[in-house]
């Protein structure tokens, strides 16, 4: 009887001489290559169980020719932005639907846009990853459009801004934004501040339009000071509700575009001793887990964010492997959770 002592490393010669095979079968086994017969597979494989002998994932990528990751990519991604409940939330829904077809996630971040787009663009070139997610689009987005020349696999979480038929998954923004502003118009709110994300991200873009369209449509004030542009953080909303407070500025009611940024505003004033959700109401935005453990509740815009995640792999999946349609476009629905802060 053959011996492998644990000391020494397994290699596919062991599995094949032990399982009365080739290594060449071995080989196949481990790419389920359909000419090789089940008995044959299960032998193989229940030999290389007792061995402990594991595939090279690289070369086992060689023999099927993918890499079987796909990359997720998110630009500027700081400690911060890992606090934001959002990006947990959609690689959880992504990861969900990955691992049920084998499939590992390559994390790419960068600190600058530039840099962003040749990381992604050599992921794929490289084939370290089969296709990519893009977690935001940007205006005058670059990236788009050079994945689309070289043809590249991808689906964009969010809006492209450019003329391009893509694969996308979004939430109607400017719909929700303004559905969330007008909410705030029905309880009698005039003059409403907007705490807007990063201007160079089409979805800060949406949602500051969605705000603006709710007020020109009710005749409500359009004054540009109630509106502060802020990073996606608890901090960003804090400096921006500041802001706001000490320019002198009147407002009743507050938007903020995302719920860190809420979550801020909520700080800011109740420093100054005004009573969120008596004095000023408090709208945010993607209903994290953290709004619903603020004192008061926060009022918050429901994004189905793990869902978008699911249906953004499960279409870069069928366009990876020729299956569905193209473009393959989905709108998920939002809707209000009214909370104590409005």
């Amino acid at each position: 009887m053959d011996v492998v002592l644990l000391t020494t490393k397994v290699t596919i010669k062991d599995v094949a001489r032990r399982a009365g095979v080739s290594p060449s079968t071995v080989s196949r086994v481990i790419a389920d290559h359909p000419r090789i017969s089940l008995r044959t597979k299960e032998r193989v494989r229940a030999v290389m169980a007792e061995l402990g002998y594991y595939p090279n994932a690289i070369a086992r990528c060689l023999v099927n020719q993918t890499s079987s990751c796909i990359g997720v990519i998110r630009s500027r991604l700081t400690q911060g932005d890992f606090a934001n409940p959002f990006f947990p939330a959609v690689i959880q829904g992504i990861s969900s639907v990955a691992h049920k077809h084998g499939l590992h996630l390559v994390l790419s971040t960068s600190s600058t846009f530039t840099q962003e787009d040749e990381e992604c663009l050599n992921l794929l070139r490289q084939r370290r990853v089969d296709g990519v997610i893009l977690l935001a689009s940007h205006r005058q987005d670059k990236l788009i459009p050079r994945l689309i020349a070289e043809g590249f696999p991808f689906v964009l979480i969010g809006r492209h801004e450019g003329p391009e038929a893509i694969n996308w998954v979004n939430n109607d923004n400017v719909a929700d934004a303004k559905a969330a502003v007008e909410y705030l118009l029905a309880k009698g709110h005039s003059r409403i501040a907007c705490l807007d994300g990063d201007p160079r991200y089409v979805v800060s873009a949406d949602r500051l339009r969605g705000y603006e369209q709710a007020l020109a449509e009710h005749s409500a004030c359009r004054d540009p000071v109630l509106v502060e542009h802020s990073g996606f953080s608890v901090d960003g909303g804090y400096q921006a509700t500041r802001r706001l407070l000490d320019q002198g500025c009147r407002f009743s009611a507050i938007f903020a575009v995302d719920d860190l940024i809420a979550i801020g505003a909520m700080r800011a004033l109740e420093e100054r001793g005004i009573k969120v959700g008596r004095d000023v109401a408090v709208v945010g935005f993607n209903n994290t887990i953290l709004g619903a453990y603020v004192q008061p509740g926060l009022t918050s815009v429901h994004v189905p964010i793990y869902e978008l995640g699911q249906s953004a792999v499960q279409m870069l999946i069928a366009q990876i492997y020729g299956s569905g349609t193209f473009p393959d476009q989905k709108m998920l629905q939002a809707q209000l959770v009214v909370r104590g802060s409005a």
